[in-house]
Parts: C-alpha cells; sequence; structure tokens
C-alpha cells in the first residue's frame, strides 16, 4: 500500500440531449457520488459512510478494502469546465478533510495504526443527466503538508 495510481474508467460517452432544466449543483454533486460510490463498490470496497459532516468539513466518501481505509473527496464537474477536481482541492480544503477524517476514526472507535489511511480524489465529468467519466486518484494527497496538528485542527 500507499503506491500513487490512477485509475480511469470511462462510461458509454454518447450522451442524450435533454429538455430538462439543467441540475442543480446538489443533484449534479449527488449523482457524481453515486457514481463513485458504484464504481468503487465494483471494485470491491466496502462503503462505511456518505457525507460525513462535522463542523467546517465533510467527507464525501469513507470506504474500506483490505487494510486501506479510504477518505474520499468526490468532484463532479460539467463537461467543459474550466477547473478540474484535482484542481478544486485546495490546501485549506485538504486539512479539511484531514480534520474531518480524524473526527471519523475518534467518533467510530477506529485506530489509525490498524490502518493504512489514503484520501483519494474522484474527479467526476457530467454531461446533461449523464456522467461520461471518471478520473480516480487514490493518495491524492496525504499528510506530509501538515507538519504538526496545529495545521489541521
Amino acid at each position: 500500500p500507499g503506491a500513487f495510481a490512477a485509475v480511469r474508467c470511462m462510461s458509454d460517452p454518447q450522451t442524450v440531449i435533454s429538455d430538462q432544466d439543467p441540475m442543480t449543483k446538489t443533484e449534479l454533486g449527488r449523482m457524481g457520488e453515486d457514481a463513485v460510490r458504484y464504481y468503487l463498490e465494483a471494485l470491491g470496497y466496502e462503503i462505511l459512510a456518505r457525507n460525513f459532516r462535522i463542523r467546517g468539513g465533510e467527507i464525501d466518501i469513507v470506504a474500506a478494502k483490505g487494510e486501506d481505509l479510504c477518505f474520499v473527496e468526490v468532484k463532479t464537474r460539467t463537461l467543459g469546465s474550466q477547473e478540474t477536481g484535482l484542481e478544486a482541492v485546495t490546501w485549506r480544503k485538504r486539512r479539511l478533510l484531514i480534520r474531518a477524517a480524524y473526527a471519523y476514526c475518534e467518533r467510530h472507535d477506529i485506530d489509525a495504526d490498524d490502518w493504512y489511511i489514503r484520501y483519494d480524489i474522484a474527479d467526476v465529468t457530467a454531461h446533461h443527466d449523464r456522467i461520461i467519466d471518471i478520473d480516480y486518484l487514490e493518495n491524492a494527497f496525504d499528510e506530509t503538508d501538515f507538519h504538526d496538528n496545529s495545521q489541521i485542527f
């Protein structure tokens, strides 16, 4: 564990033009999170939680497989967006995700020493009401930029 990996999953790129109103940002985000959940389950991950919230932070998906405990940030963008999902996860957002991961472990009595903790980013692309691409980055970032807990909490 611990090696950087990028996995690319392409679904059917054909799109359906819809007369419906455009999706809201919340609906788009939910659709992306659902797609990533199915993607992870197909790879054998167990989904432990979705939308785990603490004051100031949220983890979209918490998943486990083997000795990996994964905290997943899902960023769903429409086709042609200028910013990628990876670019959208700023230093501040990473700090909040790490803080939320610590809170999740504490709240669920998880000893981090028993797991390989991983912070992943799923960059999801949608067109109208369809997911057309999932770029999944394992180990997208880690805690090395946060030299002590004072930078996390």
